[in-house]
Order: structure tokens, then sequence, then C-alpha cells
């Protein structure tokens, strides 16, 4: 293992930055750079803490998620979109996942048997 000066590793965040504004992924940016993936995001973090901000990314493109995927505005609004339906779908699914629970306890209980037993381990 080699240890890197801090000036070795701000440039190399910033070379890693600009060969992903060029296109390139993640992986091939730190293959370029000789080091892994863990390491360059370890790197970049520790550039933010001291403050040293990478350069905006290029063609209007906005980071997504802090993974480092990055997204336009038009998509950001889409997943944002998503997001909230999903969201939505969830909470239905719920509702009629307990809507349904109370039919089966009322047909258990109109029939005469127990009701069914939920998660436990049964015998």
């Amino acid at each position: 293992m080699r240890r890197h000066s801090a000036d070795e590793i701000a440039s190399k965040v910033k070379q890693a930055e600009e060969l992903m504004a060029r296109g390139q992924s993640q992986a091939q940016a730190c293959k370029v750079l000789g080091v892994s993936v863990m390491t360059f995001h370890r790197w970049r973090k520790q550039e933010a803490a001291r403050g040293v901000h990478p350069a905006p990314a290029a063609d209007g493109l906005v980071e997504v998620d802090g993974s480092g995927a990055t997204a336009t505005d038009p998509d950001r609004s889409r997943m944002d979109e998503l997001r909230l339906e999903n969201e939505r779908l969830r909470r239905i699914v719920t509702d009629l996942l307990l809507e349904k629970m109370k039919i089966e306890e009322k047909l258990a209980l109109e029939s005469g048997g127990t009701l069914p037993r939920r998660g436990g381990i049964q015998s």
C-alpha cells in the first residue's frame, strides 16, 4: 500500500472528475488513476470535508443521490414524480392488505374457526 500526499489526492480527484465529465465511468477513471473506486470515494469525501469542492458537472448535469450518478433537471423532476407515485402505491397496497386481513378475520370468526396466526411459528 502506498500513502498519497494531500496534493496528490487533490490532483487525482480533480483528474478523475475531469475524466468523468468527459463521459468515462467512475470505474474507468479509477483504473486510469490506479486506485480503487472505494479509495476514490474516500478521497472525494475527504476533499469535501476540507472544503475543496470538485468542479461542477458539465452540460447542466446535477448529482442525483450522492453516488456520483448525474441527471438533467427533467430527469430529476421525473425521478421526484416517480418517488411520489411509488409512495402513493405503497400506501394503497398497505391499505388493501389491512382490509384483506379484516375480511379474513371476520370470515374466520363467522365460520367458528380461530383467528389466523400471523408471523409466528405454527405448530
